[in-house]
């Protein structure tokens, strides 16, 4: 072959590739995520009358756990699957829902907050303003108390002004990053200023350093206070320090297509947590007393 012709048919060669790198490039400096955190837009959903949400939750004992038989259940599991009779009675929709697992809460949140749409996520988020800039928040689904707890030696809190007194020499200590954090920041401040402030990388954490080691106070969700009761880890709840301003939703990224029918099943008659299915659902994974608290609490 003449040497122009290789030359020529070199520079053919190379246009192509660049042409094809750029076609890629394009693509991925699209508007459509890269992530594969997307399921169905509800438009399409609803115009083929048949589509998949994806769901992805944070595992968590009551709410998101595997029975003994292996099968995905709790109260959000089931709160989400019931949306499918939901769609189809009003829409004839045939809904799908695709779990998925993500056991790290933070990494959970960012992936929800850069998702695509389709996508719901539920890992008892609390509903705040400040989290309403970046996500899309179901109504709530439950309201949450927070419980100040020590070691079940420690004298029972009665009045905040007592705390440098009943808890001499503790320290307090938060899961870094939440509002239980914030509550004990303020305790401290504003009762306790001699305290200090520890960090632990999980609620199980706390529960086992504050169970077994009476130099601790910390602040943790009453859900997760009864469960660890109810197996015998020996804490103690000061009642003083129940917080019930808080309330859980589902999540979704800002741009979904999904809120308005979400919204739709949360309010259809008399409200979903009003109703007799929900306090079922709450009482078959949580118990009788928790629920009674969770659900009647004033």
């Amino acid at each position: 072959m003449r040497p122009q012709k290789r030359l020529s048919r070199l520079f053919r060669t190379t246009a192509v590739i660049l042409t094809i790198s750029k076609i890629i490039l394009f693509s991925a400096c699209g508007d459509e995520p890269l992530s594969s955190d997307k399921g169905d837009p509800w438009p399409e959903v609803l115009e083929n009358g048949h589509g998949t949400l994806k769901a992805l939750y944070v595992p968590a004992e009551g709410f998101a756990y595997r029975d003994d038989q292996g099968r995905l259940t709790g109260v959000t599991v089931e709160l989400i699957r019931d949306l499918t009779d939901f769609v189809n009675e009003r829409y004839d929709v045939n809904l799908e829902i695709e779990f998925e697992e993500e056991e790290d809460w933070s990494v959970f949140y960012r992936r929800v907050v850069e998702g695509g749409d389709g996508l719901i996520g539920f890992g008892n988020v609390t509903i705040t303003e400040e989290r309403k800039k970046e996500l899309i928040f179901s109504p709530p689904y439950m309201n949450n108390i927070a419980s100040l707890i020590t070691c079940r030696d420690v004298p029972e809190l009665k009045n905040f002004e007592d705390m440098p007194e009943k808890f001499e020499g503790m320290d307090a200590l938060a899961f870094e990053g939440t509002l239980h954090e914030n509550r004990l920041r303020e305790l401290v401040e504003n009762y306790y200023p001699d305290a200090g402030l520890q960090f632990a990388g999980s609620n199980d954490e706390i529960v086992e350093r504050v169970s077994e080691d009476c130099s601790y106070f910390a602040y943790i969700d009453l859900y997760n206070y009864f469960r660890a009761s109810n197996k015998g880890v020996p804490l103690k709840r000061h009642s003083i320090g129940d917080d019930s301003a808080e309330q859980f939703g589902y999540i979704m990224p800002l741009d979904t297509s999904w809120d308005e029918v979400i919204e739709q099943y949360f309010t259809y008659n008399d409200g979903l947590t009003a109703s007799e299915r929900y306090r079922e659902i709450m009482e078959k994974h949580l118990g009788e007393e928790l629920t009674r608290m969770l659900v009647d609490y004033n």
